[in-house]
């Protein structure tokens, strides 16, 4: 309410203790925190010094050098991307995409559940222990510049490949035909798997990608 009042020509995202504000030049940014950050001292709080910045949203239109030109939000990075316009010319644009901080949270976690290990368990098992997991991933991180999502997801094909190593005697040690029997399942049940359905083939092949 203290911005729609003070600053009624911004406009703003917050989510808990986080938020973005939108200014229209780098002296209303500086204006608009130096004025937040007294407001907030009123009342006994303070902007956080090392993740409060102003940022350049840099782009094709907006080409000027700044000291910073990303911020992260929601676990995306807001940066210049390269994207494609609707006649296929490249230019660049600000865009979303997942971080490299969630992006290492998310390897972590799928490390955590020791695919290769579990031996006793089928596929159709494995899809019903973390689809749902990677699933939610696939829902938040992939809808923007999904493409950052693939090489995370490409490897839980690797787990699965050593997954199936250990599983079936006849592919110890022998990774290209465990791979090949992971693409033989693909090709019978191309859904088993919430990656698959996204677009990682076990084969290495991504669908859809460009």
């Amino acid at each position: 309410m203290w911005l729609v009042r003070e600053f009624p020509g911004v406009t703003f995202e917050r989510y808990c203790d986080d938020a973005v504000i939108h200014c229209g030049s780098e002296e209303q940014a500086r204006q608009v925190r130096d004025a937040l950050a007294e407001r907030l001292a009123s009342v006994g709080l303070e902007l956080h010094p090392d993740k409060t910045h102003v940022v350049y949203c840099q782009d094709a239109d907006r080409r000027d050098d700044h000291e910073v030109t990303s911020f992260t939000f929601l676990g995306y990075t807001f940066r210049p991307r390269l994207a494609k316009n609707r006649w296929g010319k490249h230019f660049v644009s600000f865009l979303p995409a997942v971080s490299k901080d969630a992006v290492t949270a998310m390897g972590r976690e799928i490390r955590s559940w020791h695919i290769a290990r579990r031996s006793d368990k089928s596929l159709d098992d494995l899809a019903l222990m973390f689809n749902s997991i990677v699933q939610g991933w696939i829902n938040f991180y992939g809808r923007f510049y999904k493409s950052m999502l693939y090489p995370l997801l490409r490897r839980i094909n690797d787990h699965l490949v050593r997954w199936a190593m250990r599983k079936f005697k006849r592919l110890r040690r022998r990774e290209k035909r465990a791979r090949l029997f992971l693409v033989s399942v693909f090709r019978r049940c191309p859904g088993l798997f919430a990656h698959w359905r996204f677009g990682l083939k076990p084969d290495g092949w991504t669908m859809g990608a460009v």
